[in-house]
């Protein structure tokens, strides 16, 4: 998530043994089967291996020269998705419904996240609203190797549960595995990240070769339980100050499918100096991971938005309406998700729900560079 900023504040306080105890305790709880979250789990929901699809992968694929690749790459245009917060009734139905409703068009792709707690609220990959959603939009889970403190992430706080823990198979049969069984009962390919943002997630984590012996670990052992519906979006926040870091960190090509970056004009939010537009914000980071990382990998806009213009409201309308001039001259940027929850902070409103952020993000949804055929599975 977008959370560069955010994660300094929570973690700042707290000492390296204090999250090496709260480490130590949350993988004895788990594996002891007593999680963090469990006694707080809906009592009447389904288990993890429960409430799988009857028919997600079903249809005849889109045919022609825009249709979609095996790795879910559009060769014509881009996908056009969302990261949509869960409504105040907690239904994610609801919030993306309402939406797509403001925004006057069906999402490509649904974007949403899950930490490794293994219950029903947010534990759980493929949750029957996402199921639903997903029989015309695809899906896009990031799975954070984490128990979140509160539900979905609410104020950011969260036990690590280390990078190490997770290369080493501790978490295998309790957490991955059914997890794993999920998604290959689904049956329909979606987008899956292990710890986005990954750059921002060291030393708390762990180091990078420790990430990338998770990552692959997590890969080979959905390989190994027959997974093969899974697209892998290797995700970093693109932030340049860690362009060694991000390096050290890639898992490696066989290991990644699409890349993903999450970048911003953050503005006064973040006591930016200047206003970044569309292309100023995305192209720098576009340009060095084609340069330094792949310049075969499609590129997921995994999150992407701006904060206001306090003394200029109307700005954030001209900076969406350039959108699709700009995607265009990205030809590697394969999907664009809008991350649309406001983060901490005075002028950080980052979402697209009303006024002039919404009018310009409504005409770019418009553009035909992102109207391709999405595929049934």
């Amino acid at each position: 998530m977008t959370r560069d900023h955010i994660r300094t504040g929570v973690r700042a306080g707290a000492s390296r043994g204090t999250y090496l105890a709260l480490v130590l305790a949350a993988v004895g709880a788990l594996l002891a089967g007593l999680g963090v979250w469990v006694a707080r789990a809906e009592k009447d929901g389904p288990g993890p291996d429960q409430a799988l699809p009857e028919n997600a992968a079903s249809g005849a694929l889109p045919q022609g020269p825009c249709a979609p690749d095996e790795k879910l790459a559009p060769p014509c245009g881009a996908w056009w998705g969302a990261y949509v917060p869960y409504a105040a009734n907690g239904s994610l139905t609801d919030a993306v419904h309402g939406f797509e409703k403001k925004i006057g068009r069906k999402l490509d792709l649904v974007y949403n996240y899950h930490d490794m707690s293994n219950t029903q609220r947010d534990g759980v990959l493929l949750t029957p609203e996402e199921q639903e959603l997903g029989r015309d939009r695809m899906l896009m889970l990031a799975w954070e190797s984490t128990v979140w403190t509160e539900p979905h992430h609410e104020n950011w706080t969260e036990t690590q549960l280390g990078w190490a823990n997770v290369a080493a198979g501790k978490f295998d049969e309790e957490i991955i595995d059914p997890q794993a069984r999920r998604l290959k009962a689904y049956g329909k390919r979606v987008f899956f990240s292990f710890d986005q943002e990954t750059d921002f997630r060291t030393p708390d984590a762990g180091t990078p070769e420790e990430f990338v012996a998770a990552y692959r670990h997590i890969h080979d052992r959905f390989e190994k339980l027959g997974v093969d519906n899974v697209v892998w979006v290797w995700t970093v926040s693109g932030y340049l100050g860690n362009a060694e870091l991000m390096k050290s960190l890639y898992p490696g090509d066989a290991y990644v499918d699409w890349i993903g970056m999450d970048q911003y004009n953050y503005y006064r939010c973040q006591r930016n100096a200047r206003w970044l537009d569309f292309d100023e914000s995305q192209r720098p980071t576009y340009e060095w991971l084609r340069a330094n990382i792949s310049d075969r990998k499609p590129v997921m806009l995994s999150e992407f938005s701006t904060a206001p213009d306090p003394d200029d409201p109307d700005r954030q309308r001209g900076w969406y309406q350039r959108v699709p001039e700009v995607a265009r001259t990205l030809p590697g940027v394969k999907a664009l998700v809008q991350w649309n929850r406001p983060v901490p902070g005075p002028h950080c409103d980052l979402t697209v729900n009303q006024g002039p952020a919404l009018d310009g993000y409504r005409e770019a949804g418009r553009d035909d560079y992102f109207r391709q055929p999405v595929p049934p599975r």
